[in-house]
Formats: C-alpha cells, structure tokens, sequence
C-alpha cells in the first residue's frame, strides 16, 4: 500500500514537478468514502469501487479549480497552498462524514490463512500484498507499453518539450491527478480494516510516501516499487530484529521504546545513504 501512495505521488511530482502534501488527505477522502459506501452498499468491493470513483473526481476538481494556478509557481508557494487545503479538507471530511467510521473487511477473509511451513498469516494483509504486485504489474504495463504511458514518461522526462510536441499538458495533469488520486483512494480502503478511518491519517503516512519517492527516483514507478520494498523491509527489521535485539542488553521497557523509534530513525538513514550515493534515486527517470 506505500508502493500506492508512492506511485501516485512519485507520478504526480514527476510529470507535474509539483509537491502535493495534500497527497495523504486524497488517501483519507478514498477510506472515508469507502467506510460510508460500504453499509450503504452492503459490499465492501462496491464501495471500494465508489471510492476510486469519488476520490478521483475530487481530485480533477481540485486541480482544474486551484492547482493550476500553483504550476507556475515556486515549490514554497506549493507547499504553503497545498498545506492549508490539509486543514481545508479534513474540516470539510469531519463536517460531511464526522471524525471517524467503522470499517471492516469481508468476512471471507477477516481470518488466517495457513501457508507453507505452519504460519498462519491474515488473509487480509495477504490479499493486500497480491493487490500491490498485480497493480505493480499493471503499473508498469501501462507506464511502458501504451500510448498513455508514453505520454506520461515524456512529461516526466521534459515537460517543455512534450508540449512543443502537441502534448496537451493540462489535459495530461488533470488525468494524472485523477489517476494519483485513484491509486490514493484504492489504498485507504484496503488500509481501512487495519487501521483507524480518522480525520488526519492521511499525515501519518504522507511522509514514509515521500521518503519512498525520493530513494526510487521521481518520476519513476519502478523506483517506486523498489524504494517502498525497502523501506517496508527496514522499518519492519527495525521493529522486529533491532527491538530483540536491543533485549539483550536493555531493561525491557527501554527496549519496547526505542525499538520503533530507531526503526523510523533507521528509513531516514536509508533515505540519507541513498541521497549520498545517488542523489537522483536508485531508479530514475531516464532524461531526467
């Protein structure tokens, strides 16, 4: 689910070279609109689909009425505007649907699945990882062998000279916005059995996004996919390896602290070892 919301970003940024920190707001409209749909429809699949269509429609709107205005200027003023909608959109996420839902998985697959060599794993989080692959797949698929995606990879390589081709940019960005927006919305609803459906969840996962962009490339799905694998994999060594380690030599209620916080610690450092070694990203858009 970081590899979605890293997609999305890494593709907006990289065609639009705009920063969106309201990114993670579009991730909370998606898992809010799910949780709303979801009683109503009496299917969770139903309201995952409502929500990809609601969100991305928010999300065009959002753009043709203010972003646009943002694309000439510089990346403060981006940040500065793109903040305050943060505030404006989970006021206006609490006014319509309140400051928190319920949402949960299909029953058919609220339990564990056993796997090879006696685990038992929730069936949840592993339909969650196929989901990932497949869309990284399809990804992919659609970034290097169609049209669209050519289109896609000249903006993010040379937005000037995509235009000077007859490229019709702003139609270009409302659709990959609207495209970032449904990968966004597609990973709130999946989270949203997981983790609480509360105003303000889409901050907590905007950053550990971003840090994934940067390590992969801007631009770059691939890059995307490779950095969220990592960052997964440290944050998770860290929460699991490090705190058992850390056991052994420290009180246990030392240890419970400062195992997941030096696991955030250890995603920064990974960023940072990356930005020294290759400043554009492990994966980056070739041209760029």
């Amino acid at each position: 689910m970081l590899f979605l919301l890293a997609a999305g970003l890494t593709i907006v940024f990289g065609v639009m070279d705009m920063i969106n920190l309201a990114h993670g707001s579009l991730y909370m409209i998606g898992a809010f609109v799910g949780a709303w749909l979801a009683p109503l429809t009496g299917s969770f699949w139903l309201a995952l689909g409502g929500a990809v269509v609601v969100t991305a429609a928010v999300a065009v709107l959002m753009e043709i009425s203010l972003l646009r205005t943002l694309y000439a200027r510089d990346h403060l003023s981006q940040v500065l505007a793109t903040f305050a909608l943060i505030l404006i959109l989970n006021d206006a996420v609490k006014m319509v649907f309140g400051a928190d839902r319920p949402l949960s998985a299909p029953e058919a697959l609220a339990g564990p699945v056993a796997l090879p060599g006696g685990l038992q794993y929730p069936a949840w989080r592993l339909l969650i990882i196929g989901v990932g692959l497949v869309l990284a797949v399809l990804l992919y698929l659609l970034v290097q062998q169609t049209r669209i995606g050519a289109l896609v990879r000249a903006g993010a390589s040379n937005r000037r000279m995509s235009a000077a081709m007859g490229v019709d940019v702003p139609r270009l960005f409302t659709a990959v916005f609207g495209f970032g927006a449904a990968l966004c919305a597609v990973a709130g609803c999946l989270l949203g059995p997981l983790l609480a459906v509360q105003v303000g969840m889409g901050e907590n996962i905007l950053i550990p996004a971003f840090v994934v962009v940067v390590i992969g490339g801007v631009g770059s799905i691939r890059g995307a996919l490779l950095g969220a694998l990592l960052v997964g994999v440290v944050d998770t060594l860290g929460r699991t390896v490090l705190q058992q380690g850390l056991r052994e030599v420290l009180p246990p209620q030392w240890s419970s602290a400062a195992g997941p916080a030096l696991a955030s610690v250890a995603m920064y450092l990974l960023m940072a070892g990356v930005l020294a070694w290759r400043p554009q990203g492990l994966w980056p858009v070739r041209g760029r």
